[in-house]
């Protein structure tokens, strides 16, 4: 017996590590000191959730889009360990896959060193052979780089490998590599939000995809 999916690939936040409520807050705390005359509802900030920080501070503030950074990793370095929250189910698939020899790897917007921290945090550093952080590459998802990179050091092809994520820019990256894909309906922004950039499967929870990789198997 053959595995069509060998290799899976996966965003970090709000895909295996809920950070919705420390992004929100980090922006929160961000915008509140760079832009004290505006005030954005959470609702107006759930879009800045998945793009690099660097785009969306450059789009809001280019003069002062670096030290909005700095400020807004140190927050979220600072309260990162209390805000973060385990997603029902994701230790028991990630484990189950790496246990059955899936290649895993991750490829986030985030920095490399706070995704090795997140992962630690929730015990899921041990699975995954391949890290991409936003550090490592030139250019953020949706470019197909960070997946490109990651298939490369997994030695894996795009046809056995599937991109999962939350974000639109997920599906779109993994659409550019020549990747299956799968959306998330824990999405803060929305399981039809996902759907309309036409994933190939949309997981309801994370174990989903053990059956999706099983029937995929020939």
């Amino acid at each position: 017996m053959t595995r069509e999916i060998t290799t899976l690939l996966f965003d970090l936040d709000g895909t295996l590590i809920n950070t919705n409520e420390l992004i929100i807050a980090s922006f929160q705390a961000t915008l509140k000191e760079f832009l004290p005359e505006k005030e954005f509802s959470r609702e107006e900030i759930l879009p800045f959730i998945g793009p690099p920080i660097s785009e969306t501070f450059g789009n809001l503030l280019p003069e002062r889009a670096e030290e909005m950074i700095t400020f807004y990793r140190a927050f979220t370095n600072e309260h990162h360990d209390e805000l973060i929250l385990e997603y029902d189910g994701v230790y028991e698939a990630i484990r189950a896959l790496y246990e059955e020899d899936y290649k895993l790897a991750i490829v986030s917007t985030k920095i490399y060193d706070t995704v090795m921290r997140g992962l630690k945090v929730m015990g899921l550093d041990k699975f995954f052979q391949v890290v991409i952080g936003f550090d490592q590459v030139k250019t953020a998802k949706p470019d197909p780089e960070g997946i490109n990179m990651a298939l490369t050091l997994l030695n894996a092809s795009q046809e056995e490998a599937i991109m999962i994520g939350d974000n639109y820019h997920d599906i779109l990256a993994g659409k550019n590599a020549g990747v299956k894909t799968a959306g998330v309906a824990w999405s803060i922004k929305g399981e039809e939000t996902l759907l309309t950039y036409e994933p190939d499967y949309m997981l309801h929870k994370m174990g989903d995809l053990l059956k999706i990789v099983h029937d995929e198997e020939q």
